[in-house]
């Protein structure tokens, strides 16, 4: 009788144990990929380096150290590259938080969607990208407009109506670059969000009654 009791105290014990454990760990994962966010969000220094580089590559052309041509190539290759990173982060970002809403499902009641907050209730859609990134995402569009219409004015522009032996190849360089990294963001938009839309639909989380919430511009959920 005294065994037997033992047993069941034993395995209560170590229940308990493992639900000590599994909180401990949520919780440590939980820490983990806030942290991942804050990494991925505080991208503003991209930014900065596409000003600094665009500045110091028309400076060089400026001297006759580099062709413009190529310098307006590479400041639109510098502007693709920040959209590439925005576009990787944003699907980190929309990730992370839809994992970090399932770890908080795991403790958190309906009556916390309003004592708390409602986000954790449903995961955004369709890998909509947060306002702070799509701000720089916009800047980085801008950056490479404003040098090609730069490059257009300055060598495309006088060069109309010369002959054809006057054709530098050179000059559509800046352009190729933009066509291919455009074709390139593109497809990389593509595939970040049908991988948020696979992780979404693999990982819902436990499912929560959110009867009587609005969801808006606030938290996005139909992309």
């Amino acid at each position: 009788m005294i065994f037997v009791r033992c047993r069941k105290m034993d395995k209560k014990q170590m229940n308990d144990k493992v639900v000590q454990n599994r909180k401990e760990f949520l919780t440590q994962m939980y820490n983990q990929m806030f942290n991942d966010i804050n990494r991925h969000i505080l991208v503003v220094w991209q930014s900065v380096g596409v000003v600094i580089g665009a500045f110091a590559l028309i400076g060089l052309a400026g001297r006759a150290i580099l062709p413009l041509d190529v310098a307006v190539g590479l400041i639109a290759l510098i502007g693709l590259w920040l959209l590439a990173h925005l576009e990787d982060a944003g699907y980190w970002y929309n990730r992370n938080l839809a994992i970090i809403s399932n770890i908080e499902r795991q403790f958190l009641e309906k009556s916390d969607l309003q004592n708390i907050h409602y986000y954790f209730g449903k995961h955004r859609g369709k890998n909509v990208m947060l306002t702070h990134l799509k701000i720089q995402y916009l800047f980085g569009i801008g950056i490479i407009f404003l040098v090609l219409l730069y490059h257009f004015l300055t060598r495309v522009v006088p060069g109309l109506g010369s002959p054809w032996a006057n054709f530098e190849p050179l000059r559509c360089l800046p352009y190729f670059i933009v066509v291919v990294g455009a074709i390139v963001v593109l497809r990389l938009h593509s595939k970040m969000k049908k991988k948020y839309a696979e992780f979404v639909q693999n990982s819902p989380g436990i499912d929560v009654d959110t009867g009587g919430i609005v969801y808006d511009e606030g938290h996005p959920i139909d992309g």
